[in-house]
């Protein structure tokens, strides 16, 4: 492993062989903006949020059928996940917290927890394309540094008590707007 890159798992190493598309690509054919994936899924596939306004965490989710799913977080991406436990990953992407550009998961550096206020979740997961700036928002924020594989584990910890804290934020929302 170089210096700076992400730990990933043996399995996350042992699916690299099949992996083409989307995450294999370099980095000048990678979509080079937020509108590239944004204006084809402009809404979470779950919870309806913004991708746009949330190009920061937003994940997009290539299958080997060439079905595409865009999420607005690693919460909507585990959602998903979890209701096509059959359709094989071609690629995982999330948006990167600063540049909002879309990397690989699973090469990213994550951050859990810290100060900042998550997206659909209590305990925060962010995602840095390199180490320094991971580093620099852990330094700034709090939290943690992790591998896409501790940061989805922690997103399928969390599920219930933020799904409770969803569904309160609706109740709230809705009773507002009933007065």
């Amino acid at each position: 492993m170089k210096k700076d890159q992400a730990p990933a798992s043996a399995e996350a190493d042992a699916g690299k062989a099949k992996v083409s598309g989307c995450c294999s690509m370099k980095k000048d054919q990678a979509p080079a903006s937020a509108e590239a994936d944004v204006g084809k899924h402009k809404s979470c596939g779950y919870c309806g949020m913004d991708r746009g306004q949330y190009a920061f965490s937003r994940m997009l989710i290539v299958y080997e059928d060439g079905s595409e799913k865009g999420v607005c977080c690693i919460h909507c991406a585990a959602v998903e996940f979890s209701i096509n436990l059959d359709k094989i990953q071609k690629c995982v992407q999330v948006g990167d917290y600063n540049t909002k550009k879309l990397i690989d998961a699973e090469k990213a550096f994550w951050v859990i927890g810290g100060s900042k206020a998550g997206v659909m979740s209590k305990r925060a997961k962010w995602a840095f394309e390199g180490k320094p700036e991971a580093e620099e928002f852990v330094k700034n924020y709090g939290g943690a540094l992790a591998t896409y594989e501790e940061a989805m584990k922690a997103t399928y910890e969390d599920m219930y008590g933020d799904t409770r804290m969803i569904r309160e934020k609706r109740k709230m929302r809705k009773m507002k707007e009933a007065k």
